[in-house]
Parts: C-alpha cells; sequence; structure tokens
C-alpha cells in the first residue's frame, strides 16, 4: 500500500542470510546451524535443571549459571529457528511485527547477558577481595535480587529503541542482509529526518548496555587477579583461580569477539558481508553454545556432583545386571 509518492508500507521483511552462500550448500549449512541449536537446547537445559534439582549446588553463583543459561536458551530460540527454516524448507519471510519482535529480543537478551556477567563479577570480585563478609553480602536472596535487576534495566531501555524504530518510515529495501532482524539492518531501511537520531540513541543504548558492566567487569577481575597472585601459599592460590577460570572463560567469550569487530571497524578494516554474518553469529551463538561445557568441567562443584552422579547410576545398572 503506498503512503505517497516516495514511502512504501513493508508488510514483511525477507531475511537474507548468508548472501554468497551457493543454493547447494543450503541444506548442510543448516544441519550445522540446527546442530548449534539442539547443543544450546540440550546444554542450558541440563544445567538448569541440574542446579534446579540438586540442593547442594543452590548458592549464589551457580544461580547466576542459572540466568545465564536462561538468557542462552532463550536467544537461541529467538534467532535460529528462522534462519534454519530459510535454508532447509526455502521460508525466508518474516512478517513487519515479527520482525521487530526479534529484534527487540536480540537487543534486550544481549543487555540481559551483559549485566549478567556484572553479577558475576561482583560475585567473584567479593568471594576473593572480601572473604570474610561474602556470607552477608552475597546470599541467594540477593544474588536473586541482582539478576532480577539484570533482566529488569535493559527492558525500558529497549522498548524506547523498538518503539523509536516503529515510528521510522520504511522506504528502502525489505531485504535484512543478516541471519536476524537486529537494529542496525532493520534501521538501514528506513528514512526521514529522525533516522539519524534514533541510530545515534540506539548506538548510546547499546555502549550503556556493554561498556558500563564491561567496566566493572575488568575492574573487578584486575583486583581479583591482583589478591591471587599476592597469595603466598601456591595451593591456595591455584585452587581460588579455577574458582575464577569460568567466569573469566565466558566473559571473554562474550566480550573479546564484540571489542574485535568494534576495533577492527574503528581502524577502518572492512569484511566482507558474509565474514561479517558469520562473526556475529559466531559471537552471539558460540558462548550460549559452548557455556554448558565450561559449566560443567570448569567448575570443581558441579562437576564433581556430575561424576559422582554419573558413578552412582553407572553402580545401579551393574547391580541390576547382576542381579538378573
Amino acid at each position: 500500500m503506498v503512503l505517497n509518492s516516495n514511502i512504501t508500507r513493508i508488510r514483511s521483511f525477507i531475511i537474507l542470510g548468508f548472501p554468497g552462500l551457493s543454493p547447494s550448500y543450503y541444506g548442510p549449512v543448516a544441519a550445522v546451524i540446527f546442530l548449534v541449536y539442539l547443543a544450546i537446547l540440550v546444554g542450558n537445559i541440563f544445567i538448569l535443571a541440574f542446579v534446579i534439582t540438586e540442593k547442594s549446588l543452590q548458592k549464589p553463583r551457580y544461580l547466576v549459571f542459572c540466568h545465564l543459561a536462561l538468557t542462552d536458551l532463550s536467544f537461541g530460540t529467538v534467532t535460529l529457528p528462522k534462519i534454519i527454516s530459510k535454508y532447509w524448507f526455502g521460508n525466508n519471510i518474516i512478517s513487519f511485527s515479527g520482525c521487530f519482535t526479534q529484534m527487540f529480543f536480540v537487543h534486550y537478551l544481549g543487555s540481559v547477558m551483559s549485566f549478567m556477567l556484572l553479577v558475576m563479577a561482583l560475585d567473584r570480585f567479593i568471594a576473593i577481595c572480601v572473604p570474610l563478609r561474602y556470607p552477608v553480602l552475597i546470599t541467594n536472596n540477593i544474588i536473586l535480587a541482582l539478576c532480577g535487576s539484570a533482566w529488569f534495566i535493559p527492558l525500558p531501555l529497549m522498548m524506547i529503541i523498538v518503539f523509536q524504530a516503529l515510528s521510522l518510515p520504511y522506504c528502502h529495501s525489505n531485504i535484512i542482509p543478516q541471519c536476524y532482524c537486529d537494529h542496525i539492518s532493520l534501521t538501514n531501511q528506513a528514512c526521514g529526518n529522525d533516522l539519524k537520531n534514533v541510530q545515534v540513541i540506539a548506538l548510546c543504548t547499546a555502549m550503556f548496555c556493554l561498556l558500563v558492566p564491561l567496566a566493572f567487569v575488568l575492574i573487578s577481575y584486575i583486583s581479583v587477579i591482583t589478591v591471587i597472585l599476592k597469595m603466598s601459599n601456591s595451593a591456595g592460590r591455584s585452587r581460588t583461580l579455577a574458582t575464577c577460570t569460568p567466569q573469566i572463560f565466558i566473559t571473554c567469550l562474550f566480550y573479546l569477539p564484540r571489542c574485535f569487530v568494534y576495533v577492527a571497524n574503528t581502524v577502518g578494516f572492512n569484511f566482507s558481508i558474509d565474514v561479517r554474518i558469520l562473526l556475529i553469529l559466531l559471537y552471539s551463538l558460540l558462548p550460549a553454545a559452548v557455556n554448558p561445557i565450561i559449566y560443567c568441567f570448569k567448575t570443581q562443584d558441579i562437576k564433581h556432583t556430575l561424576m559422582k552422579k554419573i558413578k552412582t547410576a553407572k553402580i545401579r545398572v551393574e547391580l541390576k545386571i547382576w542381579t538378573h
């Protein structure tokens, strides 16, 4: 429906995915993305179920892991089914409202993850830098309140971003050169006098949601590593460092690729559109798939509890076989 001579009402968008990908690779690419989604589903649901059912793991740091797992699970569910549908069934059309809904959750869940990493860093900072105060300052209720804040703080900000983007007229192509709808891809199809203001406000909001938590995370982990290095007991130093490695791994997986892309753009290093999309997918989805493995194999309590359950199950199976 034409609104005036220059602006056409867009009813839906087309998800382009990887523009340079040959149709002969659509099936294998869909299968790989499906396996990634399956890993995200199985790994994060397992972490949620394992911590919820195992009372010995219902401690502050593991409650944070649960919130991280829920964020990763939600992000994968919001982004991957559509691109899998495109490459497996040729269904690359997403409705106007569907695209904006997806955009909201993409940026909202990314912001929630950033604030969750801040909560996780705060937990380790207090545990190592002021250990005597830890039982008082960090309880399950306090952690749940902090995690609730991490879910709430980005909510009004992202709603403002979405409503501002919705207010723009869309007069360019309806093709989204991405694997999912995001703010940049959408507003690049918009026009109007307010476009620059909307993009600047969105950029400032994104910087607030990423850089403020990152600044605190860096300060806290530098303080933690300084305290660990000053420890005279080498065994205690190794044990304390081991409690931080899962958090450091998870934080690096989230922030380093984003910082790399940002710095590369700043210095003028240009990626091809396919490489850019692949990088965005990697830093968006790789942490969601890998984090459950880090929780299980880099966290002593979870690893020991899991190994104990596996041994118990193995003994029960052997007893059943022996009795029969």
